[in-house]
C-alpha cells in the first residue's frame, strides 16, 4: 500500500487554484499541502494538518463520497483518473493517530455537556476540550461513533478506529456517560442546573422512514438502520428484496451477501442509485442485483408488490398501476433514510420544524437558551463530512457563548 500511496502523491500537480480544495471538500482539507508535506517525509506535520483540519480524517478517508468531492474535482480526473487522496489521506492518518499531539490548556473551569457520541458530538467534543472545557459525553450506547459503529458495516469502517478514538479522548480529558438516554429521568435542564453553561445535542438520525404502504408491519419486513445495527441477529432468508438507492442500501445488501443471502435485489425507484459509484460497483462485484424505475405499493405474506414508473425527479413520477407484479421474497429491507428520534426533546423547549429536526439558527442555537445542536438531527441523514464541517463552526459559537456568561 505505501508504494502505491507514493505514487498516488507523486501525481499531483499541485495546482495554484486546487479545486480539490476549494470546490471538492466540503470541509476544505489542504489537500496540495498535505501532499507536498508527504512527499518531503514530513508526514507527522501532514497528518497534524488533517486532524486540525478535520478530527474525523482518518474516518472520512474511508466513508466520504470521493468520487462527488476531492476526487471528482482533480484535474487529472479531466482525462484520466483523479489522484487518489482519499488513499494518500488514510494511510497518513491510520500511521500516525496515535501520535498526533493534541495540545489540551488547561481548564478553564467550565463545563459543557454533548448529547450523542456520534461524528458531530465527537467533533464538538474535540473542539471544546482543546479550547480548555470539561467536557462530558452522554451516550445511549455502548460505544462511541453512534451512526459510524452501529450504521455503517465493519467492512467499509473498521470498528477498531472508533475504539482507537475513545482511548484517545479520554487522554484529553474527556468523559463518557455509555448506556445512558437523556428524555426521561434526566432532561437537559437537569444539565443545566448542574452547571454546564451549554448543551450540545447530537443525537443523529435513528427513526427509519417509512413508505407508508400496507404491509410494512409484517414479520419479514426490516429497516435498514436496524439491521445495520445487529445483522447477526437477523434471519433473512434466501431471497432478499431492498428497497431504496442510497449508500444504506448498498451497505444493507453487501451485508446480507456476507450473511448467508443468496439472491439479493436491489429495487429503485427512478433510473440511476443515489449511493456513491464505488459502492455502487462494490456491490455488483459483490453480487447484488438492481432493478430500476419500480416502486412498491403493498407487502404481502410471500414478498413486495411493484408496479413499474414513468416520469423522472425533476418532472416526477408516475405509478404504472397496470403493471402491478407480486415479487416473491423471503425479507423485505426498506433503505430510504431516517429521521431523528422524539423521545429527546418531549420535556424541553425544543422547537422541531416541519421536517421532524430541531430547530437551529445560523449559530447552532436551539430555542433552548444554551444548548446548540448540528449534525442529522438537525438536517436530517447526511454525509459524516458535512456533520464535521458544520460542527466545528458550532463549537466556535459555542465558546463565543460560553466566554459570554462570564
Amino acid at each position: 500500500m505505501s508504494v502505491h500511496v507514493i505514487d498516488e502523491s507523486n501525481r499531483c500537480l499541485q495546482c495554484k487554484n486546487p479545486k480539490c480544495r476549494e470546490e471538492g471538500c466540503p470541509i476544505h482539507t489542504n489537500i496540495p499541502e498535505v501532499i507536498r508535506l508527504f512527499k518531503e517525509r514530513d508526514m507527522m506535520q501532514a497528518a497534524q494538518i488533517l486532524f486540525d483540519n478535520n478530527p474525523l480524517s482518518m474516518i472520512c478517508s474511508l466513508v466520504c463520497d470521493h468520487e462527488k468531492q476531492c476526487e471528482g474535482h482533480c484535474v487529472r480526473g479531466i482525462k484520466g483518473d483523479p489522484v487518489h487522496f482519499s488513499t494518500i489521506e488514510n494511510y497518513i492518518s491510520d500511521s500516525c493517530f496515535e501520535r498526533l499531539e493534541l495540545k489540551v490548556p488547561e481548564p478553564n473551569g467550565m463545563k459543557a455537556a454533548v448529547i450523542g457520541a456520534g461524528p458531530a458530538g465527537i467533533t464538538i467534543a474535540i473542539q471544546l476540550a482543546m479550547k480548555g472545557y470539561k467536557i462530558t459525553v452522554f451516550e445511549t450506547r455502548e460505544k462511541i461513533g453512534g451512526i459510524l459503529y452501529y450504521g455503517i458495516p465493519e467492512f467499509r469502517l473498521p470498528k477498531s478506529i472508533l475504539d482507537r478514538y475513545y482511548k484517545r479522548m479520554r487522554e484529553m480529558g474527556i468523559m463518557f456517560r455509555p448506556n445512558f438516554a437523556l428524555g426521561g429521568s434526566t432532561t437537559i435542564k437537569d444539565l443545566l442546573d448542574d452547571g454546564y453553561k451549554a448543551v450540545f445535542v447530537g443525537t443523529g438520525a435513528w427513526r427509519p422512514r417509512k413508505l407508508g404502504i400496507p404491509g410494512e408491519t409484517f414479520g419479514n419486513v426490516f429497516y435498514a438502520i436496524n439491521y445495520l445495527n445487529s445483522p447477526d441477529v437477523y434471519e433473512l432468508g434466501d431471497r432478499v428484496a431492498i428497497i431504496g438507492g442510497g449508500n444504506a442500501a448498498m451497505d444493507v445488501a453487501r451485508t446480507a451477501i456476507r450473511h448467508g443471502s443468496k439472491e439479493v435485489t436491489v429495487y429503485v425507484r427512478g433510473d440511476s442509485v443515489s449511493a456513491s459509484t464505488t459502492e455502487f460497483e462494490y456491490a455488483k462485484v459483490d453480487g447484488v442485483r438492481f432493478v430500476f424505475r419500480k416502486t412498491p405499493i403493498r407487502i404481502e405474506d410471500e414478498g413486495p408488490v411493484f408496479c413499474d414508473m414513468e416520469g423522472n425527479r425533476e418532472e416526477g413520477y408516475k405509478i404504472l398501476t397496470e403493471t402491478e407484479e407480486l415479487i416473491p421474497a423471503d425479507s423485505i429491507i426498506i433503505a430510504i433514510s431516517q429521521v431523528p428520534q422524539d423521545n429527546l426533546h418531549k420535556d424541553v423547549e425544543l422547537k422541531k420544524n416541519q421536517r421532524g429536526t430541531l430547530e437551529t439558527n445560523e449559530h447552532g442555537e436551539t430555542t433552548m437558551p444554551g444548548v446548540f445542536a448540528s449534525g442529522d438531527v438537525v438536517t436530517g441523514a447526511k454525509t459524516v463530512v458535512a456533520a464535521v464541517a458544520v460542527s466545528k463552526q458550532i463549537a466556535e459559537d459555542m465558546d463565543k457563548y460560553m466566554q459570554g456568561l462570564k
